[in-house]
């Protein structure tokens, strides 16, 4: 079986990010792999062990530092990585071109991993276009996975606690979410024999991409301000209560 998962380089989310020119982020703060791609790799890698001659692929596309994502990949039980490189920031559509087109370059796919979408651009629109390009089914925010010969049963967490289960011919593309697994983080040993796994790099031009018939791009970054003005309130616990009702009713306009 080719397991594909499509991984994400994205910024660490604990880092102090800074923008600039207003359109883009300072890259000095350290770049990691997608959390929800963690789950992807984590599922690929239990799916191996159960069905033999498998093999797991993870394929990326960004900058030559991007590899280290892959290796990370590697590292929870790829068993070896495709980079895309460019230097551009490219949207879902160009995203889902370079992916499919890389995939389809290497080999066929049995089944491929994402998350269900990356923490940096939040779109959740990769899978989808990805299985439209491969004329495949897809689910997305999936939460269990059973695996048989030619099909694929998968349960997805909706709003509100509610979970829907889809029963999908293979191949297929399933985006991972957090209620899939618990991620497999790899030992010092693992990381070690990653280094030695192989990762090819193509770039974009080499594979002949048919630009999307629209686009999507970034016009302007601007940082979270939290606008709280913390107020102290005194009294007796009876005249707290009273101010509270008032903050609520006058200010937040929350009660009636």
């Amino acid at each position: 079986m080719q397991i594909y998962v499509c991984v994400k380089h994205v910024p660490d989310s604990a880092a102090n990010i800074h923008i600039l020119d207003g359109i883009r982020i300072d890259e000095k703060v350290a770049f990691l792999l997608n959390p929800y791609d963690e789950h992807a790799v984590t599922e690929a890698a239990a799916l191996k062990k159960k069905v033999q001659d498998s093999e797991i692929i993870a394929v990326c596309l960004g900058k030559p530092d991007a590899q280290k994502t892959i290796r990370s990949a590697m590292a929870m039980g790829a068993d070896r990585g495709i980079l895309v490189e460019t230097d551009e920031a490219c949207d879902s559509m160009t995203t889902a071109r370079a992916l499919h087109a890389a995939i389809v370059q290497d080999g066929s796919a049995d089944i491929i991993f994402t998350g269900k979408e990356s923490i940096d651009s939040e779109g959740m629109q990769t899978q989808f276009r990805i299985g439209a390009l491969f004329s495949f089914p897809v689910v997305t925010n999936a939460a269990s996975l059973d695996i048989s010969s030619e099909t694929a049963v998968v349960t997805c967490e909706l709003s509100g606690g509610r979970t829907r289960s889809f029963e999908l011919a293979l191949p297929c593309v399933v985006g991972a979410g957090r209620g899939l697994n618990t991620p497999g983080y790899p030992t010092f040993p693992d990381v070690v024999k990653a280094r030695k796994k192989p990762i090819k790099t193509v770039s974009m031009d080499s594979l002949s991409i048919t630009p999307a018939a629209g686009f999507a791009k970034t016009v302007s970054l601007t940082p979270l301000v939290q606008k709280r003005h913390p107020k102290k309130i005194t009294g007796t616990p009876a005249d707290q209560a009273k101010e509270i009702i008032r903050i609520l009713r006058q200010e937040a306009k929350v009660l009636a």
